[in-house]
């Protein structure tokens, strides 16, 4: 397994493992954003949305060439907060779980930030979720609880919890 940052010349080729890493976590009920019906082609959409903001990073966790996993780095465009990014879109594809990948990906996020700058993370995720307890072990501090923050992909309202991690 290789975990490695996406680079502008990667995004096109990417995009269809992307798309299904994102599109096999939608369907499993990862709350990440996005309602059922969700479709290949919404997933794509997404990335080539997402994919051109300049400023957000991007890693992937590969195996033989395929993306398995993919986490974002979000830094805070605010003038008041150059020390500060957001953690989002970290995904696992299900043949990919169980292996180390989230954790794998949330340090090369993590170690992008210090190199960026950004000494303060936040990140949200659905309360009681998998990824809930992967921030609590990697050393992630729970801020709070919003009740019915979000809809889950099959429309229902879930709590989210906030994380802070100074790196």
């Amino acid at each position: 397994m290789e975990i490695s940052p996406l680079t502008a010349e990667d995004h096109a080729a990417a995009e269809t493992d992307l798309a299904e890493v994102l599109l096999e976590c939608v369907l499993g009920g990862a709350s990440v954003g996005f309602t059922l019906p969700f479709t290949v082609a919404d997933a794509r959409a997404y990335w080539r949305g997402a994919l051109a903001d300049p400023d957000a990073r991007t890693w992937v966790a590969r195996d033989g060439g395929r993306i398995l996993g993919v986490i974002r780095l979000l830094p805070a465009a605010q003038a008041n907060a150059p020390h500060r990014a957001e953690i989002a879109k970290l995904l696992v594809h299900p043949d990919g779980r169980g292996r180390g990948l989230g954790g794998a990906l949330l340090v090369a996020a993590e170690e992008g930030a210090r190199a960026l700058g950004r000494s303060l993370l936040v990140l949200d995720t659905e309360t009681g979720s998998v990824a809930e307890g992967l921030y609590a072990r990697r050393g992630w501090t729970r801020v709070g609880e919003i009740p019915e923050f979000a809809l889950t992909p099959a429309g229902d309202r879930a709590a989210t919890t906030i994380f802070r991690k100074h790196v």
